[in-house]
């Protein structure tokens, strides 16, 4: 009981992080992180990131099945569900809408300039998923040939999903690869961007 509540206030800790910082407007996106094998705590549909309390969240099973609380979760929850079928190594999930990353999934332009050590280190590879309907098994699908070398993902014409052993990882990872996006996006307004030499990157890749 004590790690499904601490479980809880990780997710909404993450939840309030999210939308103050501008990367979930109202209620938009979502939170899960894994309790086992076959159960799953994700955020409820149609509430505001900003106002998660750890009673508003729903247990599921592996399949997706309600297991335990009120609310109904995303219908999105599929695409955590992938993930974890997937990636046995992932614990935490988080999808948003970041808007520096998204315009990049908008317009279709992968976020593969290494400009900052940074987001070697901390986001690694990002991948640009294929545009796919929400809430629909397109949506896992379209991720599907990334999931086993990246923890970041750009979902084209929709927003990013960051994946990580704990929600603290996953919720960082989210906050650097806006922060990568916002960075490229700039340095292309005010010059021609320098990228690391392929050495130093080895090197960061090394740590």
């Amino acid at each position: 009981m004590e790690r499904e509540h601490r479980l809880r206030e990780a997710i909404c800790w993450a939840g309030r992080r999210l939308y103050e910082q501008g990367f979930a407007a109202a209620n938009d996106g979502n939170i899960s992180a894994r309790m086992d094998d076959n159960s799953i705590l994700t955020t409820p549909t149609g509430v505001s990131k900003g106002e998660l309390t750890p009673e508003m969240l729903v247990l599921v099973d592996a399949s997706g099945k309600v297991l335990a609380g009120e609310g109904r979760p995303s219908s999105e929850l599929v695409l955590h569900l992938r993930v974890y079928a997937r990636r046995p190594d992932v614990k935490a999930i988080v999808h948003a809408h970041p808007p520096y990353a998204t315009s990049f999934a908008v317009i279709g332009r992968p976020l593969d300039e290494p400009l900052i050590a940074e987001a070697i280190v901390h986001v690694g590879p990002v991948a640009l998923a294929p545009y796919a309907t929400p809430g629909t098994e397109e949506l896992p699908d379209s991720i599907e040939p990334f999931l086993h070398n990246h923890n970041a993902l750009l979902l084209s014409n929709h927003g990013a999903l960051t994946l990580g052993p704990d929600i603290k990882t996953a919720q960082f990872r989210m906050e650097s690869l806006e922060f990568y996006a916002k960075i490229t996006a700039l340095s292309h307004q005010i010059g021609t961007p320098r990228p690391l030499a392929a050495e130093a990157i080895d090197r960061l890749r090394q740590l």
